[in-house]
């Protein structure tokens, strides 16, 4: 136990010195906006892996091409805008790093464009009151001082600054149609992978794919792009 114990030890250790090491730094600069910096990127990921162990244990390849995707979007993999999630890929009996953009992550993006005024993305349940009619949201209440039910929708709306109304709504299934077509679900199912966001936080993933769909309609920022 005691040996198990110090490998888990040295193994963040070579991971955390991998992502701080100048090389990697170097990679990260070069594709990095003016608003973040490579030693900013480096502790950010350093946390998260602090945060989250197994993440010592994936392959150095894949969390080089996470972090480097993190990169060129701009977003910190804070576990808020964006995940690093650790997968056992059983087939090549590895664990790999999948980057996982939290819609809170794809409407910062939008929002960088500097043309949005207001964002939304919420799931539509059983006993929330909601009315939907000519592509706009007329209603939507929420009582939170009684369970809302079972979700059955989901819908994200965005405002520009000159007040056009950009509104999406995805039913459950079709929701669970793009889920299912997901390698990451996939993966999940047939057990190769033991984490899914779809089976750990199905509301935000609910969200974001309704969000992911809106921004097809939305002026974003060049790194959305």
């Amino acid at each position: 136990m005691k040996n198990q114990a110090l490998q888990k030890t040295d193994n963040r250790k070579d991971i955390r010195s991998f992502i701080q090491s100048d090389a990697v730094r170097q990679q990260l600069a070069m594709v990095l906006p003016k608003h973040l910096t490579p030693d900013r990127m480096a502790r950010v990921a350093c946390t998260t892996i602090m945060r989250n162990p197994k993440l010592a244990q994936c392959t150095q390849e894949s969390l080089l091409n996470c972090l480097m995707t993190c990169s060129q979007y701009g977003l910190e993999p804070d576990g808020r805008r964006a995940h690093l999630i650790p997968f056992e890929n059983r087939q090549k009996n590895t664990v790999e790093c999948t980057l996982i953009i939290d819609w809170k992550g794809l409407a910062e993006l939008a929002l960088r464009s500097g043309m949005i005024a207001k964002l939304h993305a919420d799931v539509i349940c059983d006993k929330d009151e909601f009315e939907f009619d000519m592509g706009d949201i007329l209603h939507h209440k929420i009582d939170f001082k009684q369970p809302r039910g079972t979700p059955y929708a989901a819908y994200a709306m965005a405002v520009t600054k000159t007040g056009e109304r950009f509104v999406q709504v995805m039913t459950k299934d079709e929701i669970e149609s793009v889920r299912n077509g997901s390698q990451g679900w996939k993966a999940f199912e047939k057990g190769w992978a033991k984490q899914s966001p779809w089976k750990d936080a199905p509301g935000e993933m609910w969200k974001k794919t309704v969000f992911r769909r809106l921004s097809k309609w939305l002026p974003l920022s060049s790194e959305y792009r």
